[in-house]
């Protein structure tokens, strides 16, 4: 196969995934169809199944790039640039949320309405609920060099706080950063251990 063969799959491949990127962002995973993407990516029906045989395979796909350009490549290193240490990095997620939150593009979280949509037994829901460990995960590790006490304890706290910003956010009551910051502290503060 000549290297002019090889291109326009490797093209196909990638306006795929932004395609559905794009489709499932902003929808869910769920509510979005093959079809759809096949579209919306300009690609042929073969084409799509050859570099994904199924639509969970894609999924799957997504999850991963999302992990990448938003919980990796922006969250994480937004949080990192605004703030010198661990405690400031935590409460600095509030600020980028915020950001998030009355961005135009908002739409949720996918790793959350992927277990919503999906139910517990499913292999999306499965993998959006690892997603989701792999961040708290993080935090703990964050609240050990903090040295707070019980790390893993603050790190489920923590991630009950961001998720419940999310769902609030998208309708149900978040109103100001201010808000879960304070609570953020309150969390740090309830964890931190008492001097004397």
């Amino acid at each position: 196969m000549s290297l002019a063969q090889e291109q326009p799959a490797v093209g196909a491949r990638q306006r795929i995934l932004d395609a559905s990127y794009a489709l499932f962002a902003e929808r869910g995973v769920r509510a979005v169809g093959v079809n759809e993407i096949i579209h919306t990516a300009g690609v042929a029906k073969a084409s799509f199944y050859s570099h994904f045989p199924s639509k969970n395979d894609l999924i799957m796909a997504f999850l991963d790039r999302r992990r990448d350009v938003f919980t990796i490549g922006y969250l994480g290193a937004e949080s990192r640039k605004r703030g010198a240490t661990p405690e400031e990095q935590l409460l600095a997620i509030f600020d980028i949320f915020d950001e998030w939150f009355q961005s135009e593009d908002f739409n949720g979280c996918p790793y959350i309405r992927a277990l919503v949509d999906a139910g517990p037994a499913d292999v999306v829901a499965s993998a959006s609920a690892g997603y989701l460990r792999d961040m708290r995960d993080q935090v703990e590790n964050a609240a050990a060099s903090m040295r707070l006490i019980d790390p893993r304890d603050f790190a489920e706290c923590w991630m009950i706080l961001l998720q419940g910003s999310v769902v609030a956010a998208l309708g149900t009551g978040y109103t100001s950063p201010g808000r879960i910051r304070k609570l953020g502290q309150l969390l740090i503060a309830s964890h931190t251990p008492k001097s004397g």
